[in-house]
């Protein structure tokens, strides 16, 4: 491991030699508009880039998954896999041209996750600038479907299909330079809609607001005695609903997320939730739903784990700061298949989640000698048990 903590300074200096190529793949990729479920010419621009990065293999699997493959020395050896979600939070009517400057791109969606993808599709071009070779098969995968309602679909489908064992698994985010994932809450994401039917008359004087429904269903779910141990929350995220100013609402949304250390905690969560809906519904004759967006269950990787010590080894030696935080990413659906896995941030940005999201250049250079970094420990067999 020391041998190659040594040389991670240097590689800094040889990624930033083909900063253009690297910039150029981010803008390519990431100015293709690509929502949920509408993936499919973002990952053939994705794939594109890998062929003509001459990857071993490129194909995709039976769910439109698109891979490269650098061929490793070994025969024997299980792939490692580097994986970064294809999918965008913006639709397509949104603006998807970025701004490059000196020291920054902005655009809708170059934090999450145009950089990721980008950088995965630069890799093999990386690779051999640093002259590397590795005993395993390197797999890298761009997933379609996976955040919101895709409910991290793709790399459900590609795992479940996958043939051979996984050696280890990096998944990389745009931000932030120094996260370091390695366990996931339970987790379920949902949403109530709210609906009253258009009266007749002036019988809407006394019809109620959709809105005010909504907020009573807020304020019965801050009621419920949540425990510290397991550690459990319920967070609200979204809410909209109305028409105009001076009309009352008959159609209001509530997005909303609950989380714990406990699969158990998380559905009895629900539960309850479910209980307040049926009530606040009856008594004030509306129609509440209740609708599942995406789940997950707990999963863990110690911090003892040695994937988990190197990785921050790794981030040390680049002068990088570990912060450890809950991922919902596809990091999950690895550990929950006992693969060994950490999520790491690739640059410092703002406005992560927003339209005029905003990268950073030169830290991107130390995001990426890290992710080599940590496939060079996986590769000297860090996950091998």
């Amino acid at each position: 491991m020391n041998s190659y903590l040594d040389k991670l300074p240097s590689f800094v200096d040889i990624i930033k030699s083909i900063r253009e190529t690297i910039i150029a793949n981010i803008v390519l990729i990431g100015q293709i508009p690509s929502p949920t479920f509408k993936e499919k010419r973002r990952s053939s621009v994705f794939m594109e880039r890998l062929a003509e990065s001459q990857v071993d293999e490129c194909t995709t699997d039976g769910y439109r998954n698109p891979i490269g493959i650098i061929r490793g020395t070994s025969k024997t050896k299980p792939p490692i896999f580097i994986v970064a979600h294809i999918d965008t939070s913006f639709e397509k009517d949104v603006d998807h041209n970025f701004t490059v400057k000196k020291n920054s791109i902005q655009g809708a969606g170059i934090l999450d996750n145009a950089i990721g993808v980008g950088i995965l599709a630069s890799l093999p071009e990386i690779i051999r600038k640093l002259d590397l070779r590795f005993e395993s098969d390197i797999v890298l995968a761009g997933v379609i479907q996976s955040i919101g309602k895709g409910n991290l679909r793709g790399i459900r489908h590609l795992l479940k299909t996958w043939s051979t064992p996984i050696r280890g698994a990096l998944c990389i985010e745009g931000g932030e330079l120094g996260r370091l994932n390695y366990y996931s809450y339970g987790m379920i994401r949902a949403e109530i809609d709210c609906n009253i039917s258009t009266p007749d008359g002036w019988e809407y004087r006394f019809k109620p607001n959709a809105i005010l429904i909504l907020n009573e269903v807020i304020n019965r779910i801050l009621t419920l005695r949540l425990p510290q141990r397991p550690r459990s929350r319920v967070i609200f995220g979204k809410i909209s609903g109305g028409y105009k100013y001076g009309e009352i609402a008959y159609d209001a949304k509530l997005g909303f997320e609950i989380q714990s250390d406990s699969n158990k905690m998380v559905k009895a969560i629900y539960e309850d939730i479910e209980d307040i809906i049926d009530d606040i519904s009856n008594k004030n004759e509306v129609e509440l739903k209740i609708k599942t967006i995406s789940n997950l269950r707990p999963s863990i990787l110690k911090y003892n784990h040695p994937l988990v010590k190197n990785a921050v080894a790794v981030m040390k030696k680049l002068d990088l700061k570990p912060v450890s935080e809950p991922s919902e990413s596809e990091l999950s659906i690895f550990l929950s298949r006992n693969i060994p896995a950490i999520t790491l941030g690739i640059t410092h940005g703002e406005n992560y989640h927003l339209e005029n999201s905003i990268m950073e250049i030169e830290p991107m250079f130390k995001g990426i000698a890290q992710i080599i970094g940590v496939v060079m420990a996986i590769d000297s067999g860090v996950c091998d048990e």
